[in-house]
């Protein structure tokens, strides 16, 4: 690449870039609440989501006051949900510190919980308007097909590499344009898992995967471990109009809320049920789900149990589940399924 070639691909950008809320904003904090959000998740998604986030919680101050109860519901279904309890253990730092939004300088960013390079290149580069680059996966793909590139991005010298690379061509033109085009360029036309759509590519006169026809081989995949599969039965005990719940206490998905579940499949489950010495008046059928994680896939099988005492266990009317208390998106079909 080039400086000629850059300026085609900002001239591209800046004619098709698509309609984001988020690129209506300087703020330091609300580019950072975007970037997060992005991660591991689809542009059409997000948007509502950072809609809702940034009207509840429009600064860093708000961000590091809400009870994680509420921050979590508002993340509901998003997914990885570390993230937001790193947006607020950054947002209580910084208020500690006395600051008011994110700092400027890229080392004290890295010092943050959940910010790494990438996520501060981008507040640095859009918000600060710094020579910052910022290489996500869009990125890679493009870059990987530009320069027919074998070697493995997660090698840190091979980033290293293209992240210096790009901060050389950087330096003559805005920075945000500049990291936001070749993301842009990654989402609409380098496309991954197809055909990109090189004949509207403005690098395609430097793409080396495109003069040999060889887009659909970079980037260089690794082959991926095959994910665990776990069998699970799901219990919805309900009583009087509500129902069981409980918070999880496990690494996945920790402290949010879910049906009552065990890690295996019940061939009977009267008998499981009469074992426990759970006395219920009716069982339904609700069917089977599935839910896959990045290295983890549970198969589930879930069941409304409407009981005869109640137990000391917590209990919530399905308003409350859709309200109040944050459900995974793993049992939100169950939670639709639930017969009243």
């Amino acid at each position: 690449m080039n400086k000629e070639s850059i300026f085609d691909l900002i001239t591209w950008y800046q004619k098709n870039k698509r309609d984001l809320p988020w690129r209506h904003t300087k703020d330091p904090y609300k580019i950072w609440i975007s970037e997060v959000m992005l991660q591991q998740t689809r542009v059409e998604t997000v948007i509502d989501y950072y809609n809702h986030f940034i009207e509840e919680l429009p600064n860093i101050t708000e961000l590091s006051l809400i009870k994680e109860e509420r921050l979590l519901k508002l993340w509901e279904g998003l997914g990885y949900y570390s993230r937001a309890r790193n947006l607020q253990k950054c947002a209580k730092i910084l208020v500690s510190q006395g600051k008011e939004n994110l700092p400027n300088q890229r080392k004290e960013l890295l010092s943050l919980p959940g910010i790494g390079k990438y996520t501060a290149g981008a507040i640095l580069s859009i918000a600060y308007m710094q020579e910052e680059p910022a290489i996500d996966g869009n990125v890679i793909r493009v870059l990987s097909r530009i320069y027919k590139e074998k070697r493995d991005f997660l090698n840190k010298n091979v980033k290293e590499e293209y992240t210096n690379l790009l901060k050389a061509l950087m330096k003559d033109f805005p920075s945000d344009d500049f990291t936001q085009s070749f993301i842009e360029l990654g989402a609409l036309i380098c496309l991954p898992n197809g055909t990109p759509k090189c004949t509207e590519c403005p690098l395609q006169s430097v793409c080396q995967a495109h003069q040999t026809k060889e887009e659909a081989n970079y980037p260089i995949k690794k082959k991926k471990n095959p994910r665990k599969v776990v069998l699970k039965t799901v219990f919805v005990y309900t009583y009087e109009g509500t129902y069981q719940i409980q918070k999880r206490k496990e690494e996945l998905l920790h402290g949010l809320y879910e049906f009552p579940s065990i890690d295996k499949e019940i061939n009977n489950m009267e008998e499981y049920l009469q074992q426990h010495s759970i006395k219920y008046q009716r069982i339904q059928y609700l069917g089977e789900y599935k839910h896959i994680f990045s290295h983890i896939e549970w198969h589930m099988k879930a069941y409304q149990i409407d009981l005869i005492e109640k137990n000391s266990k917590k209990y919530a009317t399905k308003e409350e589940l859709i309200k109040k208390y944050s459900i995974p998106t793993a049992f939100q079909r169950i939670l639709k399924s639930i017969k009243e």
